[in-house]
């Protein structure tokens, strides 16, 4: 039997490995519940995880966090920084992308809660993961800083539809970013500077929640740490292989589990 501080180590570093390369952290987090009983710990220990996975955002784009913070406040004043600034233009990018990503986020909320316990839709949301990561191989090599506004909306909405389990939200919104002309560093640094805003909305969504029905415990914080350290380096190498025109690399990965698990949700009917 897995003891309870290993078990959250184990999915800390899944949740920091898989959070950030296309490979869906909540479709493998979902598996590992279903086939090896690991457990998450409950609504505390998966806030915290997620908070570990956003300091390991903030560490790894701290200057173009900062770039686009501070010159986006500064356009809230004056709005022709929005268009005359870069971290004004990575500011209103992420805003405008934020918003199909909250309504749809929020809209398909109880949905997600159910199939996540399906196999079946973890499966289905892997081959669709596949298919995202081979179709941006097929995408031309851009050259744009940013997508216009109306290509912002289109990438938050493909990060919305990531809610589902298995739907990576990184390779939707690296790939749709690259479809639409964007050079493959900015595609990967507008694609987690576009995830902030959506992990905070989590967070102070289910923290309040997590603080009546849980209690900081020792296997929280180490999950949380071991999703920090690990999501560090998955940054770092996901970083690298987008720019160097390797990402669907990960389709190797996800097409066959996605078969797999199909398979299994087929199955699951009969052997539960």
């Amino acid at each position: 039997m897995t003891s309870p501080h290993a078990a959250a180590a184990l999915l800390g570093a899944i949740q920091g490995m898989t959070e950030f390369l296309p490979v869906s952290s909540d479709g493998h987090l979902a598996l590992a519940e279903l086939l090896f009983g690991l457990q998450t710990g409950g609504l505390t220990f998966n806030v915290l995880l997620h908070a570990g996975t956003f300091l390991a955002t903030s560490i790894v784009l701290r200057r173009q966090i900062w770039r686009a913070l501070s010159e986006g406040l500064l356009a809230l004043l004056k709005p022709s920084r929005f268009r005359s600034t870069p971290g004004g233009r990575d500011a209103l990018v992420v805003i405008v992308a934020s918003v199909p990503t909250a309504i749809i986020g929020l809209g398909l909320r109880d949905a997600v809660e159910r199939w996540t316990e399906d196999p079946l839709a973890i499966g289905l949301g892997f081959l669709g993961t596949t298919i995202v990561l081979v179709l941006s191989g097929l995408a031309r090599r851009g050259d744009s800083e940013q997508p216009s506004l109306w290509g912002a909306l289109l990438v938050g909405i493909a990060q919305g539809f990531a809610v589902l389990p298995g739907l990576s939200r990184s390779g939707s919104t690296i790939s749709a970013a690259l479809w639409l002309g964007v050079r493959p560093d900015r595609a990967f640094e507008l694609s987690m500077l576009m995830s902030l805003p959506a992990v905070l909305g989590a967070l102070l969504l289910e923290t309040p929640k997590a603080m009546e029905h849980g209690r900081l415990e020792s296997t929280a914080l180490l999950g949380a740490f071991a999703a920090l350290l690990v999501g560090v380096v998955a940054l770092l190498v996901l970083q690298r292989l987008v720019k160097r025109g390797r990402f669907t690399w990960f389709a190797i990965w996800v097409g066959p589990l996605a078969v797999a698990t199909i398979a299994m949700g087929l199955a699951w009917p009969a052997a539960h």
